[in-house]
């Protein structure tokens, strides 16, 4: 049933910490440059520098008639919004998500923040909520990683943390997936609760976990511009994600600068080096 899962090596997995790396360091330069009045293009740009700084080259512009190092997805577009022109307002709800080959191996990371509006608090904290929502699921679904046995253990951790947040929704459809010398690669990693286990959990298996979330119903459509995933109902999506290794020694988030040590402390899980 798993066929083509491939477990990585050691020394795929050490090879694999610089496209972590660089991944993490696109998004941490994106990061400081949304505020009001920058714009999506302005974020792409900056992406592409770090990128090829770092001598590598964005895996976003590999997939067949994507041209940029981004994606950004503001308000109800949830995800693969096309990075355009518009300068960012008081009070958006941006997701960025981005990822790095070096070297033939690949990082995939994302991050939902929220601009200040101090006209419009309630809409801000609101906001702030479901951003916030997201990223805990993230890590809930990385803590589960670190102690399941099976992949689905994961999903159905996701889901039990964006109930306990909130009536949110969860994107069905559009999920994780295993990541590797391909950007996408087997398995499929559930946001939610699934029938069937799936394949288990050891050494050599690296996956992207990214839970997507909306305010209101988890209904999706894709603009006409062929990319952009958003809401039905115009309600706000979230979007947060990382690569994620699992060694002998335990698991290691590739995209994280400490390691995922910060988000995994309130699960008393610690990540460990890839030796």
């Amino acid at each position: 049933m798993f066929s083509r899962l491939r477990l990585k090596s050691p020394a795929e997995l050490r090879a694999m910490v610089p496209a972590g790396e660089a991944t993490a360091a696109l998004l941490a330069a994106a990061r400081e440059r949304i505020v009001v009045g920058a714009t999506p293009l302005e974020l792409d740009a900056v992406a592409d520098e770090v990128i090829r700084a770092r001598g590598g080259r964005s895996n976003f512009r590999l997939v067949p008639g994507y041209r940029h190092a981004l994606c950004v997805s503001v308000d109800d577009d949830v995800v693969h919004g096309i990075p355009g022109d518009r300068p960012f307002a008081p009070g958006d709800l941006v997701s960025v998500d981005g990822g790095a080959e070096v070297d033939g191996w690949n990082g995939d990371a994302a991050f939902t923040v929220v601009l200040p509006d101090p006209a419009r608090p309630e809409l801000v904290l609101a906001r702030r909520r479901l951003a916030d929502a997201a990223d805990r699921a993230l890590w809930a679904g990385v803590a589960a990683l670190a102690q399941a046995r099976h992949l689905n253990e994961v999903g159905e951790a996701i889901e039990a943390s964006v109930e306990a947040s909130g009536p949110y929704g969860i994107l069905e459809g559009y999920g994780g997936h295993g990541i590797g010398r391909a950007m996408h690669e087997e398995p499929s990693v559930f946001n939610h609760a699934v029938r069937g286990r799936g394949p288990r959990v050891r050494p050599g298996l690296v996956v992207a976990i990214e839970p997507m979330i909306t305010s209101g119903d988890a209904e999706t459509f894709v603009r006409e511009d062929g990319w952009s995933i958003a809401t039905v109902d115009g309600g706000d999506g979230a979007h947060a994600e990382h690569s994620v290794a699992v060694h002998d020694a335990g698991i290691w988030v590739l995209t994280a600068p400490d390691g995922g040590a910060a988000g995994l402390e309130p699960f008393g899980v610690r990540p460990a080096p890839i030796a």
